[in-house]
């Protein structure tokens, strides 16, 4: 069952890392468009905006599963840091449920916007698709996020050391106390 969970969010990384990889650079190739339209043509590409800001959304709620999943999120550690590392790892799995509770409500509530933006029938003011569409990856981004959380929290509670996700051990340690 592990070996088929890992198997399947290996392959959720990999459609991640190339979401954001292409959006970033549909984003840089639209921008710089749009500037040489207006430099040069003194008329902006009509869609321009509107793309950049789906983008922007999608890199936002694609990147922070992916930074949860390799531990890149951020935090604030210098509190736990000062604890040993019994007491570190009892606070990241608190901290990692906590987020993880959180994230799950706000999927709920984001798929409640969802929807009542479906049942609103809007569209987007310049390439008229429906406006939910735009905002779709919110739900599922939060959600894929809150099960990373879970995964790093059960991983702390059955392994040794403290982690910061499922795939990666912090490697701050007491040792590194000394050098400073």
């Amino acid at each position: 069952m592990l070996s088929v969970l890992k198997r399947l969010d290996d392959g959720l990384s990999v459609v991640e890392r190339q979401l954001l990889g292409w959006s970033i650079v549909i984003m840089a190739v639209n921008t710089v468009a749009n500037v040489i339209m207006r430099l040069g043509f003194s008329s902006s590409i009509f869609f321009s905006e509107e793309l950049n800001q789906f983008l922007i959304i999608l890199v936002t709620f694609v990147g922070i599963s992916e930074a949860a999943r390799m531990g890149r999120h951020i935090r604030m550690s210098a509190f736990t840091d000062m604890l040993g590392p019994q007491a570190s790892k009892i606070m990241m799995i608190i901290i990692t449920l906590g987020t993880a509770a959180l994230l799950f409500l706000l999927a709920w509530y984001s798929v409640g916007y969802v929807s009542s933006l479906i049942q609103s029938n809007r569209l987007t003011p310049a390439l008229r698709i429906p406006y939910y569409f735009t905002v779709l990856i919110v739900p599922f981004g939060l959600t894929v996020t809150g099960i990373q959380f879970v995964l790093a929290a059960a991983t702390n509670i059955f392994r040794p050391g403290t982690h910061l996700s499922y795939r990666v051990e912090d490697t701050f340690s007491d040792a590194d106390d000394h050098h400073l």
